[in-house]
C-alpha cells in the first residue's frame, strides 16, 4: 500500500493551529474593511456591531461581551459605540481611577482581568439590558488600547458575563490578549473614519 512521508520539523511554521489561522483570517477581513474605508466614503456602510459579532465568535464570548470605545479628546472620555445599547447610557471620564477602559487609554498598555467582580469599577454600564439578556455581573476582562500611528484613539475590551467567575466560563489568557491585540490595527482604521473628531 502507500508510504506515510516523516512530517519535517520545519513544516510546524508553516501550518498554522486552526485557532491562530482563524484570527488571522478575521484580522485580514478587518484590514480590508479599514482599507476600504480608505479608498471611498464607506464609512457610514461599515457596521461595528458586526465587526463585533466577528470577534465575539472568535474569542468564544457572546456579542454583547465586546465593547468598543473611542476617546473624545475634546471632551477627554471614552464613549461606547458598541454595544449599541450601551451608546446614550454615558461616558467614562478619561481621568477616572476606577474605569478599566480609562487606564488602558492613558497607559496604553493592554490587561486581563480574570478577577474583575472583586475590582473596584463602575458598574452603571453593567445594569443595562443588552439583546434582551438579562443583565449579568461582568466577571473576567480583557482590555486593549486601539492604536492609530501610536496614538490611542480607542479601546476594545472583551469580558465574561456571569453569575460569579466559574459561571462565567474559563480564565482569559495570554493568547486571548494577543488576539485583540491584533484586532487593534484594523480597528484604529475604522475608528480613524467612523468617530475621527
Amino acid at each position: 500500500m502507500g508510504k506515510t512521508r516523516p512530517t519535517s520539523p520545519g513544516l510546524s511554521f508553516i501550518t498554522q493551529p486552526p485557532m491562530m489561522a482563524t484570527t488571522l483570517s478575521l484580522v485580514s477581513e478587518l484590514e480590508r474593511i479599514a482599507n476600504a474605508l480608505d479608498t471611498g466614503p464607506g464609512a457610514s456602510q461599515v457596521s461595528l456591531a458586526a465587526v463585533a459579532e466577528k470577534i465575539a465568535k472568535n474569542l468564544g464570548v457572546r456579542t454583547e461581551e465586546v465593547a468598543i470605545l473611542a476617546v473624545s479628546n475634546r471632551w477627554r472620555h471614552l464613549h461606547f459605540l458598541v454595544p449599541e445599547a450601551l451608546k446614550n447610557v454615558g461616558f467614562i471620564p478619561l481621568s477616572s481611577h476606577s474605569a478599566l477602559a480609562a487606564r488602558t487609554a492613558r497607559d496604553s498598555r493592554p490587561e486581563i482581568e480574570n478577577n474583575f467582580s472583586d475590582a473596584r469599577h463602575a458598574t452603571v454600564f453593567e445594569g443595562v439590558k443588552i439583546a434582551g439578556a438579562s443583565a449579568q455581573a461582568i466577571q473576567k476582562m480583557l482590555s486593549a488600547p486601539i492604536l492609530i500611528e501610536g496614538r490611542v484613539i480607542g479601546v476594545i475590551q472583551v469580558s465574561r458575563k456571569g453569575a460569579n467567575p466559574v459561571s462565567a466560563g474559563l480564565d482569559f489568557n495570554a493568547d486571548d490578549l494577543e488576539k485583540i491585540m491584533a484586532f487593534s490595527k484594523p480597528l484604529g482604521k475604522m475608528l480613524q473614519h467612523i468617530a475621527g473628531e
